[in-house]
């Protein structure tokens, strides 16, 4: 038998994967007191926090005397989901591996969890003299440290602690009791983990009822595409043409390019291939079929971004549905794409319909008219030129 490693063969395709812990991105454990003390603390930060954020907690339930399974998995069912009016109740007589772990925990944004019983990337360390020894055991899991509490009647951190964190003397340390600073930690934190934003701007179509290639009408004194980018780049970091494998070589080589690599799926494909690519940015998605949009029009979705919610994006003014193709998608959605993918669905659309979307009213509607016929190019063109000589 020939061994994988000597004959070059590549057992997993070369992916860029998002950047998880256990649970999600944004995750902490808190680790060092009572279990009641710990489920308080998450209470209290989940609490204030909510508004903005998707939050979750993650614990173990201390009842081992319980050995009936609820409901009808006492019966033998995998699963069963209830309508408890006010909230759904999922139970599942399997256990969740690391994967189902994050695929169940995807659209959270804050993550805590029970130390005691769950381990995460990143932990809150509380000094309490009552769980010194619990600590020292689980010292090892104190692998990112970035907040330090003090229980009551406690001044000093234990000496165990500072060997195995470094740089703790960098680290804020608060008392347990000051409840607004530590609110106020998991605020700037999901401030400065709010994704990146990058720009796409969706080239790739054949321009079937147009006639010829819609990205490189010259609009604006230059091909559309690149006027698209041009404007993007004042709003993302890094702004990319989204174009077929076969048009590369008619891409201006001063602009990026980001070639499909889920092949026949339209614009769906083309935001997936760029979640492919970056998993961890947002992307601001804009057709290149839309002459009439503005700076002052993206200023104002980019202003008003949810990255708690999947996607933010604006309601369009022909149909009052979700605009798919001026859009901000979130990190969080690409698991959403692919799930609807799994499903047959291949629709950005559908997916902002029936998801948690942030919906804007568009403030300048006629900037969201896009050209797709010759006939709504001869439109749009005398509406441009009527809008120059009235300038």
């Amino acid at each position: 038998m020939i061994s994988n490693e000597h004959s070059g063969h590549k057992k997993h395709a070369n992916l860029s994967r998002p950047t998880l812990g256990n649970f999600g991105r944004n995750e902490w454990a808190i680790v060092g007191a009572p279990c009641v003390t710990i489920k308080l603390l998450a209470g209290q930060v989940i609490d204030a926090l909510s508004a903005k954020y998707q939050c979750a907690y993650v614990d173990t339930t201390h009842n081992d005397e319980v050995v009936v399974l609820p409901g009808r998995l006492g019966n033998g069912a995998a699963i069963e989901y209830s309508d408890e009016i006010n909230f759904i109740c999922l139970n599942y007589k399997a256990s969740f591996n690391s994967f189902k772990l994050k695929e169940a925990f995807s659209q959270a944004d804050l993550i805590l969890a029970n130390g005691n019983h769950h381990q995460a990337k990143s932990q809150v360390v509380i000094i309490n003299e009552s769980k010194r020894a619990s600590l020292q055991k689980r010292i090892a899991q104190l692998t990112d440290v970035q907040l330090i509490l003090l229980a009551e009647g406690v001044s000093e951190i234990f000496d165990f602690v500072k060997e195995q964190v470094p740089g703790w003397d960098r680290l804020p340390v608060y008392r347990l009791d000051e409840t607004a600073k530590i609110i106020a930690f998991f605020e700037a934190k999901m401030q400065e983990r709010r994704p990146a934003l990058n720009g796409l701007v969706l080239a790739g179509g054949k321009s079937e009822r147009m006639g010829f290639d819609k990205g490189a009408v010259m609009w604006h004194g230059m091909e559309q595409r690149y006027y698209m980018a041009e404007m993007l780049k004042g709003f993302c970091r890094d702004v990319f043409i989204s174009c077929r494998p076969d048009q590369q070589t008619g891409i201006d080589a001063r602009y990026q390019r980001l070639t499909d690599t889920f092949f026949g799926l339209g614009p769906f494909g083309g935001i997936l291939s760029a979640f492919r690519e970056r998993p961890d940015n947002a992307w601001l998605v804009v057709a290149c079929d839309l002459p009439l949009l503005s700076q002052k029009t993206l200023s104002h979705l980019v202003d008003n971004r949810s990255s708690s919610a999947i996607a933010t994006t604006f309601q369009s003014p022909v149909d009052e549905f979700p605009e798919p193709l001026i859009t901000i998608w979130e990190p969080k959605s690409y698991p959403v794409l692919l799930s609807f993918l799994a499903q047959g669905y291949s629709c950005p659309r559908k997916v902002l319909i029936n998801s948690d979307t942030a919906v804007l009213t568009a403030p300048y509607p006629e900037e969201l008219t896009n050209v797709n016929t010759p006939d709504e190019h001869e439109k749009v063109k005398n509406m441009l030129h009527s809008n120059v000589a009235a300038g």
